[in-house]
């Protein structure tokens, strides 16, 4: 059996595959790449949530990896980060971050986000073609992100452009360079920031860091990675996915733009038929567990995909259809457990407010090319369009 997460039609649409591998069982060994490795896909949603809270399931990669032979040259800010790590350290680490994405702290930020979206809508034509993703997608998230984080304007397109290599998928060199400029990026700029302080969340952590010693140097350079990274890569995803989702769905697109009050209850749905993450990242067994029936030994990675449990007609039925009235509060796209994802809070007020004012903004906006022409991100982690173009 070929691994069915590499088949090129898999990234156009890969609900039919999890269909078919969730008829097969919840819980299957699969081939990964090639070389005889493989791992456990969980693709039931009660599996895939209690997977998540399973302390036998580690995070710890660097534990996992270290003495296997490898030729990769990711940074060890990228393969190390609070992502990669169990408790206590992972518990120590995200305590640091989380009080920046409060469902508090991210209300006192929706004004700002609000004149951000205005500002590239007002860029937008007034008739004509326009790329979604280029022009507010990737860029409301990343400058947002950029913003909490102090990251001058000028750096962002360079900030940017190697978050999105470290996803290129099929290409380790380009990963592993990205990696590595994304890191040496933020160690100049921690030191930067040490020498003139600012009042970001870069710069609270390094007071942490130098005041408290709560934080080491690497995980300091650790976490500034994984919270630009994370904090735009996911929400760009989401706005893309959830802006076609309501083209190709006319009626639930008309029902917004009529009442626009029902947006924000509508976001779970949008998270849930078009989950942004499509497989969660690493984790492995540490001893042998059944799980949905089937036995997974010590040792062996094993693969959560929210994209298939947000999709199991257990849980949800009739889940390939779009429907807002459905409680989809209990979706998987941000995670669950300890490590669902801290800034979850602002994904939701950035993809609400950008979602609302396109709608709002461009009441005739529509596909500027057939569905099928779409193109995709060839990233089994990440679900999330290269463009859409719309004619406005």
């Amino acid at each position: 059996m070929s691994d069915p997460l590499r088949d090129p039609r898999f990234f156009a649409d890969p609900y039919p595959t999890y269909a078919k591998l969730r008829g097969t069982a919840p819980v299957q060994k699969v081939p990964t790449g090639s070389g005889g490795h493989y791992s456990y896909l969980i693709t039931g949603y009660a599996e895939a949530r209690e997977a998540f809270t399973d302390p036998r399931l580690s995070k710890n990669t660097a534990r996992f990896f270290a003495d296997k032979p490898s030729r990769r040259a990711l940074h060890p800010a990228v393969s190390r980060n609070m992502l990669a790590t169990d408790p206590p350290q992972h518990s120590r680490l995200r305590t640091l971050v989380t009080k920046a994405f409060t469902t508090g702290a991210v209300a006192r930020m929706r004004p700002y986000i609000a004149a951000l979206v205005d500002e590239l809508l007002d860029a937008w034509p007034d008739h004509g073609p326009v790329d979604l993703v280029a022009s507010l997608a990737v860029p409301l998230p990343v400058t947002v992100i950029c913003e909490m984080l102090g990251v001058p304007a000028s750096d962002r397109p360079l900030v940017r452009t190697w978050s999105s290599e470290l996803f290129a998928a099929g290409d380790p060199q380009r990963i592993d360079a990205a990696s590595h400029a994304l890191a040496d990026y933020l160690t100049d700029l921690v030191a930067t920031k040490r020498a003139s302080p600012g009042e970001s969340l870069l710069d609270d952590l390094i007071a942490v860091r130098d005041a408290q010693d709560r934080l080491t140097e690497d995980e300091l350079v650790s976490l500034g990675v994984l919270l630009l990274v994370a904090g735009h890569e996911t929400t760009t995803n989401f706005i893309g996915n959830a802006a076609l989702a309501l083209l190709q769905h006319p009626s639930s697109l008309a029902r917004l733009r009529s009442d626009p009050r029902l947006l924000g209850d509508s976001l779970d749905e949008l998270l849930r038929f078009d989950s942004p993450v499509g497989i969660a990242t690493f984790r492995y067994s540490t001893e042998a567990l059944t799980l949905g029936g089937t036995e997974i030994p010590a040792g062996v990675p094993v693969l959560i995909a929210p994209g298939a449990a947000d999709r199991d007609p257990t849980r949800f039925p009739a889940p390939d259809q779009l429907d807002l009235d459905r409680d989809a509060t209990g979706h998987l796209a941000f995670g669950h457990g300890i490590h669902r994802c801290v800034g979850a809070p602002l994904a939701r007020a950035e993809g609400e407010l950008a979602l609302g004012a396109l709608l709002s903004r461009f009441p005739d906006a529509r596909l500027a090319v057939p569905e099928e022409e779409l193109e995709w991100r060839h990233t089994r982690l990440m679900r999330g369009l290269v463009s859409l173009p719309l004619l406005v």
